[in-house]
């Protein structure tokens, strides 16, 4: 069977609203192996990795593993690098810490973390704001799917010997098919079938505050519908900056959504959302032998909101 990203690639399969969702990520530096589901099947303490799962679950925190591009040779009990980022516009931050002794992170308020509160992180953590720039963060779990070794790996090495600091391996991302995927913080905007040089370019916008929408999956703080809507006024309004836009309000269900997505400068849109099942059938992931038809999220109607249609 050929291999998820390649049929997807050939497919022309589109990205836009299939970013892994959260409000906040909480990333842990591990060293090692990583099994298909790495909190508790890699050298972490599987008991620490399904204690953090459960005090995570329904609070908007996602938590993966990540390591730095190359070897990865556990040293045993290293200072490990963990980071909180909180991707909502308005509030959207980048915290970092250094532990030996994860076990510390038992004692997070993960309900504080998901609606945007980093005092938990910093007074268990000693975290502070991180300073070194936006962080990169590429999809190498060949565990979970091949196509993330075979495409992400060498993705990271590049970036890594090219200079990019920020530059980590990370566990999970969602969407094995659209390898090599990327998520960019602190905004959390994912991307999908990244090569080196679009990546710079994602990382040097966000830099000066701006988001690059070629190959961008979504904003991982929205809903996918919200994703995508939101992505779509960016390209209609050609709207750049990175917290200029908030989706405030979804109403519907699948396969249908109204969404109002609005501006900081009063503007607003409403942006219609359908979902529908890609065809032809595909794997949705090399680990899965059925071939599969993804929910896709297409835009089909979008109009900008007078001033007397938001007062009513």
């Amino acid at each position: 069977m050929s291999r998820c990203a390649t049929v997807s690639r050939s497919l022309d399969e589109p990205v836009s609203g299939t970013a892994a969702i959260a409000t906040t990520w909480l990333l842990l530096e591990q060293p090692g192996p990583w099994g298909a589901k790495a909190l508790t099947s890699s050298h972490l303490d599987p008991d620490l990795g399904r204690a953090l799962e459960a005090a995570a679950e329904g609070t908007g925190v996602r938590i993966a593993l990540i390591r730095r591009p190359g070897r990865h040779a556990d040293p045993g009990k290293p200072l490990r690098r963990v980071y909180a980022a909180h991707t909502v516009p308005g509030n959207t931050w980048l915290h970092s810490a250094a532990t030996r002794d994860p076990e510390q992170l038992r004692a997070l308020d993960f309900a504080a973390l998901g609606a945007g509160d980093h005092r938990t992180f910093d007074t268990t953590l000693r975290g502070r704001r991180h300073s070194g720039g936006p962080l990169a963060l590429v999809c190498t779990n060949g565990k979970r799917d091949r196509c993330c070794a075979l495409l992400g790996r060498p993705l990271a090495a590049e970036l890594a010997s090219s200079g990019v600091r920020g530059t980590w391996e990370v566990t999970h991302l969602g969407g094995h098919r659209f390898s090599p995927t990327v998520l960019v913080l602190p905004y959390g905007y994912a991307y999908g079938r990244a090569e080196a040089h679009a990546v710079k370019e994602v990382l040097h916008g966000v830099r000066e505050g701006r988001v690059v929408l070629d190959g961008c999956r979504g904003r991982s703080a929205w809903e996918r519908p919200g994703q995508a809507a939101e992505l779509a006024v960016r390209a209609a309004a050609g709207e750049y900056r990175a917290d200029t836009l908030r989706v405030v309000r979804t109403e519907g269900g699948a396969p249908r959504w109204e969404l109002t997505v609005t501006h900081t400068d009063g503007r607003a849109w409403h942006v219609t959302v359908a979902q529908s099942a890609s065809l032809p059938p595909r794997p949705e992931s090399c680990g899965v032998s059925v071939l599969g038809t993804p929910a896709r999220m297409d835009v089909v109607a979008l109009h900008e909101l007078t001033t007397s249609a938001l007062a009513g």
